[in-house]
């Protein structure tokens, strides 16, 4: 294995549980310890940057946000890219999404934190003491002039089945849109890619793909096992990320990304 200088890695599903705000002591003890060795450790996540940093808040000045499955990326609190949605693809994809608002919530993502307009206690719990994201309710997202980064649809238990059997391929041919977990879909910039925002960050830190090393579980972490010399899908991915990685490691549940991170670090 050549030497590695940046490790991603995905946080639901691959590092702790969905919907989770806390990260384990290993991992907190190990990031600044591959930040001393010039290891540069990027938090990989459909998550908002606020929600993502939440998780890291013992170490958050030592690593670098890739956020909104690349659409935004931060770097010791400057925004190195934003990649916001064609307006029009946004208001169309919110028009569709409203009609699911009985059994379905949304989040509209720009760099400066989220819109929502559901009031449901149970969905602004869930951002508020889950997540940890920044948001604020308003009557109509669309009425807001910020840049739209990626708009996220949520059904609770699950939402695969409207997901890949109406919205992925309602969308697919305009805008970059993927199951983000069990009961996420995201909707983005065609452009925008995990894997496409980890060659953003190789290219900015000037690192080889042969020097990357990621981790991942699910459909929108793909790229980014592409995008590395060094790939691992954990347990508990879908099928597809293991076959698209050069690796498995144990799940999260077994601290499987720091089982293979420790083998990295000096004594």
């Amino acid at each position: 294995m050549k030497e590695i200088k940046l490790i991603a890695s995905d946080i639901d599903g691959t590092l702790i549980p969905d919907s989770t705000p806390d990260l384990y002591p290993e991992m907190v003890a190990a990031i600044p310890k591959l930040v001393k060795q010039g290891i540069l450790f990027c938090a990989a996540s459909g998550r908002q940057y606020w929600s993502i940093r939440n998780v890291f808040r013992e170490v958050e000045e030592e690593l670098v946000y890739l956020a909104e499955n690349g659409a935004h990326i931060r770097y010791k609190g400057k925004d190195i890219r934003v990649v916001p949605m064609k307006r029009e693809y946004a208001e169309g994809i919110m028009k569709q999404l409203r009609q699911y608002y009985d059994t379905c919530d949304v989040v509209v993502s720009t760099p400066e934190g989220s819109l929502v307009e559901s009031k449901k206690k149970d969905f602004i719990d869930l951002l508020t003491y889950g997540y940890h994201n920044k948001f604020r309710q308003v009557e109509d997202v669309l009425a807001e002039k910020a840049d739209i980064v990626k708009i996220a649809v949520y059904q609770k238990d699950s939402i695969r089945q409207l997901g890949e059997g109406t919205l992925i391929p309602a969308w697919t041919e305009r805008v970059k849109v993927c199951m983000a977990g069990e009961e996420w879909v995201d909707f983005m910039d065609a452009s925008v890619d995990k894997g496409h925002g980890l060659e953003f960050i190789q290219d900015y830190f000037h690192i080889k793909k042969e020097e990357t090393m990621a981790f991942g579980d699910n459909d929108n972490d793909i790229g980014m096992m592409q995008a590395a010399g060094e790939s691992y899908a954990v347990e508990n991915a879908r099928k597809e990320v293991k076959a698209a990685a050069k690796n498995v490691c144990p799940s999260y549940t077994d601290k499987g990304v720091y089982r293979i991170v420790k083998g990295l670090l000096e004594d």
